[in-house]
């Protein structure tokens, strides 16, 4: 009876215990509840504040701080508001915050007061954005919610002054010195145009919103020179016949236009940079020469062939087709005319010649001094610049980073690399190895020969396997498509390298091509190119082949990698196309119609096409601009274009 009563006592223990938790659980769980309703609302309450505060205007000494939230309502009604956009880790921004007070107070005491403001581009990036802001600081003046920029002298009494003037109830910008072209006016301003230099540009394109400030400065300067240059732009987007007529197939594109006739414009694209440029374009090709001294001088110790036109007079037919010809060469040659009888006599030549004169150090017995052209009324242009261009370098010169891309892009280029010093002290040993160099090169003039400065070209060297060849002179070829080969390193004679370029000419020879191990698994969606698998994987004919040139450290890259995968795993299924990359700065890329200037670089390879393939431009680097590229260039598309 004892023990039943005992269990019961424990029974009724047991359960009282877990009421008393079933209730303190419950109030756990509503202390619990009512802490994360306060929670929330805390935070509602917070989230409320911070919009109260993003859109409520303040002020830091006189400064009206503004942001992606509150600028276009502060904006409303204001006739004029001069505007910094900067950045809080900026040097330029942080000496200028005093002075930039000061305006603000100068502006304050206006009559009326003018309001000045100041924006953290890097937190309001919409607005920055919005007003293409690129450096930092940048100043805006808002001239009825338009903004004016202001490229002045960055001072207090400039700025001041500035800001007045657009205040005034009467200012109205000035015109744009840019001329607008379309298709109804182009003919007719360009081809009564001595010169002028037209952009081509797209509304959407980054580079040519970049571009657009600095053309701009360079068109106001460029018009208050006497004769004025005139600077136009054309929307291809809009006008694109005129595009596809000048074969635009980029934004922007510049080109310069002498009466009509279109030349390829290769200057800076800054604004001092472009009125330099077009100064120089502006004038004629060829310098006169009077005194025979300076030919004699250029012959004698000139490093470029010595081009001369002789003629009788400016009025000459054979000086007018001279000077066409010369035009569009101006930045690879340097041109030279004469209308003295002592320089034509110097150079045993007759009016309506042209002379190319190889510098003495460059001359051999395996070639003529020099070439001359006779330039007769029915003259074609074009045959006085293939003139130039088949004479201006020597049986064997020296290629130097000065002129290689000017002299030396003639595929294949034979070099012999060795010390090469053509001053007093050194003079005769760098002939020596040229002179064993002439002996080869007059036996195969289907090749270009040069010598080059080992120092100069110790990257080459590098990339040929020869920098620790131990030998004074070393010998590569640079071949077509990129292609390159080295001798063994040997002592180095007229007969070693007639062998060499002898078993380059038989195709006996490996190229040498800088390469990653080859991927042990490329089954990926992104299959994986080095240099070595370059033409296998690339230049495949049955196959369509997407290919990415990109840097492991190139942010761009990495930014586009999950896209450039999606793209993979979308057409996975197709098998004559190819979604690729290859590490630009680890392999060679053993071909040079696949030109790598900046990373990422994309190209789409075509099955039909594979030495012409279509770069990838424009900034939609996203799956869906992928995606449209494919279905409008590739040829080995399955699917359908709905399907995608």
């Amino acid at each position: 009876m004892k023990k039943l009563v005992l269990l019961l006592l424990v029974l009724l223990g047991v359960a009282h215990f877990a009421t008393l938790s079933r209730c303190e659980d419950d109030v756990t769980e509503e202390k619990q509840e009512a802490d994360e309703e306060d929670s929330d609302n805390d935070e509602e309450e917070e989230e409320e504040e911070d919009d109260e505060d993003d859109t409520e205007v303040k002020e830091e000494n006189g400064v009206t701080v503004l942001n992606n939230k509150n600028f276009d309502t502060f904006m409303e009604g204001k006739d004029t508001v001069l505007v910094e956009f900067y950045a809080p880790w900026c040097g330029h921004c942080k000496q200028f915050a005093s002075v930039y007070e000061k305006i603000a107070q100068a502006l304050k005491e206006n009559d009326p007061p003018i309001h000045v403001a100041k924006v953290d581009a890097t937190v309001a990036n919409e607005i920055a954005t919005k007003f293409e802001v690129s450096g930092y600081p940048t100043f805006k003046i808002m001239k009825n919610g338009e903004a004016v920029d202001y490229d002045g002298e960055r001072t207090e009494k400039a700025i001041v002054a500035r800001v007045k003037e657009v205040a005034q109830p009467d200012w109205k910008p000035p015109p744009e010195a840019t001329l607008v072209l379309t298709k109804d006016n182009f003919d007719e301003i360009v081809n009564n145009a001595d010169i002028i230099l037209v952009e081509f540009y797209a509304p959407w394109c980054g580079h040519c919103k970049s571009l657009a400030p600095e053309y701009e400065k360079a068109a106001k300067d460029l018009s208050q020179r006497s004769p004025p240059i005139p600077l136009a732009k054309v929307d291809g987007t809009i006008e694109s016949e005129l595009a596809s007529r000048f074969d635009v197939t980029g934004y922007p594109t510049i080109k310069i236009f002498r009466r009509g006739k279109m030349f390829d414009f290769n200057g800076p694209r800054q604004h001092q940079g472009i009125v330099d440029y077009m100064g120089e374009q502006a004038g004629p090709p060829s310098k006169q020469v009077q005194a025979v001294k300076q030919v004699q001088d250029l012959i004698k110790d000139g490093d470029d062939a010595v081009i001369v036109g002789v003629f009788s007079s400016e009025q000459d037919a054979a000086y007018e087709i001279y000077i066409e010809a010369c035009n569009s060469l101006r930045e690879d040659f340097t041109f030279r005319h004469s209308f003295s009888s002592e320089v034509t006599k110097l150079l045993k030549a007759s009016p309506g010649q042209i002379v190319i004169s190889h510098p003495e150090k460059f001359r051999s017995k395996y070639e003529p001094a020099s070439h001359t052209l006779a330039v007769e009324d029915s003259t074609a242009v074009s045959e006085v610049q293939e003139f130039f261009e088949k004479h201006v370098i020597p049986l064997v010169g020296h290629r130097k980073p000065a002129n290689d891309a000017k002299r030396y892009t003639k595929r294949p280029l034979v070099v012999v690399y060795y010390g090469v010093d053509f001053s007093f002290d050194f003079r005769k040993a760098t002939q020596f190895w040229r002179s064993k160099v002439l002996e080869v090169a007059k036996d195969f003039p289907e090749y270009t020969f040069a010598i080059g400065d080992e120092e100069d070209y110790a990257e080459e060297l590098k990339s040929l396997g020869l920098s620790d060849s131990g030998e004074e002179v070393n010998v590569g070829i640079l071949a077509d498509g990129g292609k390159k080969f080295a001798m063994d390193p040997e002592e180095f004679d007229a007969d070693v390298l007639r062998d060499f370029v002898k078993a380059f000419k038989k195709g006996k020879l490996s190229p040498i091509i800088k390469s990653q191990p080859l991927p042990k698994n490329n089954k990926g969606p992104v299959k994986v190119v080095v240099g070595k698998t370059f033409d296998e994987i690339v230049m495949d004919t049955q196959k369509d082949v997407l290919i990415e040139f990109y840097a492991p450290w190139c942010g761009h890259c990495k930014k586009l990698e999950p896209d450039y995968v999606a793209l993979g795993k979308k057409y996975k299924g197709e098998k004559n196309l190819v979604i690729a990359k290859m590490d630009a700065t680890a392999n060679d890329v053993p071909n040079e119609n696949y030109k790598t200037e900046g990373f990422p670089t994309i190209y789409l390879a075509l099955s039909n096409s594979k030495q012409s393939p279509i770069k990838f431009e424009g900034g939609d680097r996203t799956l869906e601009g992928f995606s449209n590229f494919l279905e409008k260039h590739a040829t080995k598309l399955s699917q359908k274009r709905d399907e995608l």
